[in-house]
C-alpha cells in the first residue's frame, strides 16, 4: 500500500514480522490529524500469507489499540494462514482474532481491504467495524475451488467475493472505493463522526448552518397519496449540516439508510426507513443492518436519530423459515439496550411490529415526535377491513375505512395517550432535533451488573 505513504506519518514503529509479511505502527493521518493504531498485510511478500509470528504482530498491533484507546486499522491483502506454517500459523491467527475482538466496544475497527482476504483474513473482516473495499479486492472463507469440489459449481474470485457480492449481498462491505488512497479519504471520513475509544466522544465539526434553520422542503418530499414513494435521503440531508451525510452499506438490504451526519455540530447516527425500496418494509437483512448500526452507536456515544415510515415486516414463508422472529429481535434488542440520547420522528406510516422496532416509546426512546401525516396502527386501514369486514359490501367497507383512520391512524390519538411527545411541523424538524439532542447531551444511564448480555445473533 505504498500509495497511502503520502498521506499518512509514522508515529512510532511498533512491530515487523521477520518476513516482512505484516507491520504495526502508530500512525497519524494527516488530514484529520487523528493518530491509529495501522496494521499492514502486504500481499508481495510471500502473498500476504500469514505465519504464527506474522499474527502475532496483529495481535500485538490490537493490544496496543486496547491499551492506548486509539482506533485499530486493519490493512489487508492476504491469501490466508501460511499452508506451510501448519498448526502454527492457525494458533497464531486464531490469538490475533481474540486480541481483536477484545476492541470490539472499545475502540473502533475498521479494514482496508485491497487485494485478496481469503480463510483467516476474511474472517478479521467480520470482526471490524467498518469494512472499505476497493473495487479489484475480493474476500472469502472458501475460495471457487472448494465451491467447485463441494458443489459443482464454477465462478470466479469475483463472482464469490468480489465487491458487488459484499456491497449488495452480504453485507461485509461498508464502503466500496476506487482505490488506496480513495480508501484512506473514506477512512478519515469515517472517523469525522467517530471517536478514538469508548470513554471519549465524536469531534465537534465547525459549521455555519445554525440549529434553528426550518426544512420546509422537508415535508414536501412526502408524497400525498399513502402509498406513494419517496427517497429518504432528502429528508435525512435537509436535517442535516450542510446537507452532508455519510451513508454506509448503501447498496445492502437498501430498504433501511444507515448514515452519519452532524447536527449543530455534534455527531449523529440515522436509522430511517427507504419507502423507495420494498415500500420501507422491513426483511432479514434490514433488521441485521440496523441493529449492527444502531449497537455500534451505542457502544461509542453517539446519539441516535430513527425516521419511521414503514407498514411493517415483510410479509413470506421464507423469510420466516429463514427467522425472521431471531433477526428481528436483533433489532429490538439493539434499541433496547442503547442508553445514547436517542430521538425519533414519525414521518408516515408506522404499523405494528414495525412500530415497536423502530425505537418507539415503548423501547425506551427520549423524544418521540410525528409529522401531522403520520400514521400509527397496529395496521393500514385497508388491511384492518380485509380482516374485520370481509363479508361487508364495498360501501360498508369504505365507510369503515374512513371511519378507521380519522378515529385511529391520525398522531393526535398518540399524543393524547402519551406514546408521542410532540406533533411537529414538518418545517421545524431541524429545530426540534437540535434542541432534543442539546437538552439530552449529558444523559446518563445505569446499566444492570453482568457478565454480558446475549444477542439474539
Amino acid at each position: 500500500m505504498t500509495g497511502l505513504n503520502s498521506k499518512v506519518s509514522t508515529s512510532v514503529q511498533l512491530q515487523q514480522a521477520v518476513k516482512g509479511a505484516v507491520s504495526a505502527d502508530v500512525r497519524l493521518l494527516a488530514e484529520s490529524q487523528r493518530n491509529v493504531v495501522w496494521v499492514e498485510i502486504d500481499p508481495t511478500v510471500h502473498y500476504g500469507a500469514l505465519s504464527a509470528e506474522a499474527s502475532g504482530v496483529i495481535a500485538n498491533a490490537a493490544t496496543t489499540a486496547l491499551n492506548q484507546r486509539l482506533p485499530l486499522v486493519l490493512s489487508m491483502a492476504s491469501s490466508g494462514a501460511d499452508i506451510l506454517g501448519g498448526i502454527d500459523a492457525l494458533f497464531g491467527w486464531g490469538q490475533a482474532a481474540r486480541r481483536v475482538a477484545m476492541c470490539s466496544g472499545i475502540v473502533p475497527i475498521f479494514a482496508i481491504v485491497t487485494g485478496p482476504a481469503v480463510s483467516g483474513p476474511a474472517l478479521l473482516i467480520g470482526l471490524c467495524d467498518f469494512a472499505i473495499m476497493t473495487k479489484d479486492s475480493y474476500a472469502f472463507v472458501s475460495g471457487p475451488t472448494m465451491v467447485a469440489e463441494f458443489t459443482g459449481i464454477t465462478m470466479t474470485n469475483e463472482d464469490l467475493g468480489g465487491t458487488d457480492a459484499h456491497s449488495r449481498q452480504s453485507g461485509v462491505a461498508s464502503l466500496v472505493v476506487d482505490d488506496v488512497a480513495s480508501a484512506l479519504i473514506a477512512l478519515e471520513q469515517l472517523l469525522s463522526f467517530i471517536p478514538d475509544n469508548v470513554d471519549s466522544v465524536a469531534p465537534h465539526v465547525a459549521t455555519n448552518d445554525s440549529g434553528d434553520r426550518l426544512t420546509p422542503e422537508a415535508g414536501a418530499i412526502i408524497p400525498d397519496t399513502a402509498t406513494g414513494s419517496y427517497d429518504v435521503r432528502k429528508i435525512i440531508q435537509a436535517i442535516a449540516d450542510d446537507e452532508d451525510m455519510l451513508e454506509v452499506r448503501e447498496s445492502w438490504a437498501a430498504n433501511v439508510i444507515t448514515a452519519f451526519i452532524t447536527i449543530s455540530g455534534e455527531s449523529v447516527g440515522v436509522v430511517a426507513n427507504q419507502p423507495m425500496v420494498l415500500a420501507g418494509t422491513l426483511d432479514i437483512p434490514a433488521s441485521q443492518k440496523a441493529a449492527r448500526f444502531v449497537s455500534f452507536c451505542d457502544a461509542f456515544n453517539i446519539p441516535l436519530l430513527t425516521l419511521v415510515d414503514t407498514p411493517g415486516f415483510y410479509p413470506g414463508k421464507d423469510l420466516e423459515w429463514r427467522g425472521m422472529i431471531r433477526h428481528g429481535g436483533q433489532l429490538v434488542f439493539a434499541y433496547a439496550r442503547a442508553t445514547v440520547p436517542r430521538v425519533c420522528v414519525i414521518l408516515r406510516k408506522s404499523y405494528g411490529g414495525a412500530y415497536i422496532v423502530m425505537d418507539s416509546k415503548g423501547m425506551g426512546n427520549d423524544l418521540c415526535m410525528a409529522w401531522p401525516s403520520a400514521e400509527l396502527a397496529v395496521m393500514g386501514a385497508g388491511q384492518a377491513a380485509a380482516i374485520l369486514q370481509r363479508r361487508a359490501t364495498p360501501e360498508e367497507r369504505a365507510a369503515f375505512e374512513a371511519d378507521y383512520t380519522e378515529r385511529l391512524l391520525n398522531p393526535y390519538v398518540a399524543a393524547e395517550r402519551g406514546y408521542i411527545d410532540a406533533v411537529i411541523n414538518p418545517a421545524e424538524t431541524r429545530r426540534e432535533i437540535s434542541a432534543a439532542f442539546t437538552m439530552l447531551r449529558d444523559k446518563r444511564e445505569r446499566l444492570p451488573a453482568r457478565k454480558h448480555d446475549n444477542t439474539p445473533l
